[in-house]
């Protein structure tokens, strides 16, 4: 039996997944009732996602949008709470509508329960999105 990966492991495999496009694994770190919220989504996005299916919903078109080349800059900071962990980091590649730069900052809020991902708060620039092809989400 192998020990669950700690929050900040688990939180860059995440992200080499992202790299790697596989977003089913990506989905698959999540536990059933994960949440996903985004306290500065601009109007028109969703502010709380419940669920990994519903984090899967989001997430399915994510490469065809937005085309990740590296998280440079990350860095994970532990809290005195063991499960979660407070994330900052800079997301960078092109937007793959219209080949224009992708360049965004990030701070995240990681809780991590018995090796799945139980809430992720993710702070993003909701300015970025104002771009033409960052509207992954259907947004206008």
């Amino acid at each position: 039996m192998t020990m669950p990966m700690s929050p900040a492991e688990l939180y860059r495999h995440g992200l080499q997944l992202l790299l790697e496009k596989n977003i089913p694994a990506w989905v698959d770190l999540w536990d059933d009732d994960g949440v996903l919220e985004f306290p500065f989504a601009p109007e028109g996005w969703p502010e709380r996602l419940e669920g990994k299916t519903a984090v899967a919903d989001y997430m399915r078109h994510y490469p065809d949008h937005v085309d990740v080349h590296d998280f440079p800059d990350v860095k994970i900071h532990q809290t005195t709470v063991p499960e979660t962990v407070v994330v900052e980091m800079r997301g960078v590649g092109r937007l793959v509508e219209t080949g224009r730069p992708f360049n965004m900052t990030y701070i995240a809020v990681v809780t991590v329960k018995d090796g799945r991902i139980t809430s992720y708060r993710d702070y993003w620039n909701p300015l970025a999105v104002q771009q033409p092809g960052a509207d992954f989400v259907g947004a206008n």
